[in-house]
């Protein structure tokens, strides 16, 4: 879970920006994506969505599916499709050899099969682009009496199960290893910890708001509105630089000793057997996505990161990512 690009989020755009411009000069590819690509769709393509209408991944998909038409970058109608749970990943490995499906994939894709959750390894797909990390902070209620990252991992050595730490939706996922990685890490047993949890991040936050619970572990973006009217405090966040804005002041886990790098990051997938001109049409569109002020804008709004990576830095990062949610879900327990 760990990376070696500048992941400011302003620099870290910038930087990429200039990268991709790079990368079209080099390639010629002019105005039209598609001019200098021996392959293109024929026919409607599918976003298969894993969750439900109205979620962060369905949004992305939205996002992703309006810069396409209002920029020309696809010539041909796309749809969105909701498959949520492991439906979805399984639809995607039924389409081997399509250029026509794309799968909207976070680090679930690897922890499901770890889980046994699905029979879908992540090797079984082709890795088309990276979009962005979403990272995750570690929060408690204004008044609580832990009132920095150092003050709640000294209760914990002295007792895991004194304090309750909720996230969503499941153990083993991103907002749980965050913490497992930061308690790892300063000598805790991550087995030991009491975990809560609910149904989606809003719930566990409502939790702790009303002192139900003591910690949750949630993605930086979705509690910025209850640390800026004073309700929530933030003790540190799992990137490896300080995520700047409403974060400015929150240090991360390593600032504090801690190592927990960990994100929740967003992948674009294709089935098996993609062809090398499918691969290359859809890597030069995404590189125009990202590029796009719409993406730009949405990425500062929800406080996400442009971690952007082409096809094969993508399969290595997912390999490194693979092995690295392996161990510490060895750790926690969940991987006998």
């Amino acid at each position: 879970m760990r990376s070696g690009l500048n992941l400011h989020p302003r620099r870290g755009g910038r930087w990429l920006w200039m990268g991709a411009g790079l990368l079209l000069s080099a390639g010629g590819w002019g105005p039209g994506v598609d001019a200098a690509s021996a392959w293109k769709p024929e026919r409607n393509v599918e976003i298969i969505v894993p969750t439900s209408p109205g979620s962060a991944q369905d949004h992305l998909a939205r996002l992703i599916q309006r810069i396409w038409h209002e920029r020309k970058l696809l010539d041909v109608s796309s749809t969105i499709s909701n498959r949520a749970g492991v439906v979805g990943i399984d639809y995607l490995a039924k389409q081997a050899g399509s250029g026509h499906h794309l799968y909207i994939g976070s680090a679930v894709v690897l922890t499901n099969h770890l889980l046994g959750k699905s029979p879908v390894p992540y090797t079984e797909l082709t890795p088309v682009s990276q979009l962005f990390s979403e990272y995750i902070a570690c929060v408690v209620k204004a008044d609580s009496p832990y009132k920095t990252a150092g003050d709640l991992l000294e209760q914990l050595k002295k007792n895991p199960e004194s304090i309750s730490i909720a996230f969503a939706t499941s153990r083993g996922n991103t907002n749980h290893v965050a913490i497992a990685f930061a308690a790892k890490s300063a000598g805790i047993d991550p087995r030991r910890l009491k975990v809560v949890l609910f149904k989606s991040g809003g719930e566990a936050t409502t939790a702790l708001l009303g002192g139900h619970v003591d910690v949750v572990s949630t993605a930086a973006g979705t509690v910025v509105d209850h640390l800026a009217a004073g309700r929530l405090r933030a003790l540190a966040v799992s990137s490896p630089r300080r995520l700047g804005d409403a974060y400015a002041t929150v240090p991360t886990w390593r600032e504090v000793g801690a190592e927990s790098v960990a994100s929740n990051w967003r992948n674009i997938f294709g089935p098996k057997g993609m062809s090398p001109e499918q691969l290359q049409f859809w890597e030069q569109v995404l590189a125009r996505v990202v590029e796009s002020d719409e993406w730009k804008q949405s990425l500062e709004t929800r406080l996400q990161v442009d971690t952007y990576m082409n096809s094969r830095d993508s399969k290595a990062f997912l390999d490194k990512e693979h092995e690295s949610l392996k161990n510490i879900l060895t750790e926690i327990g969940l991987i006998k």
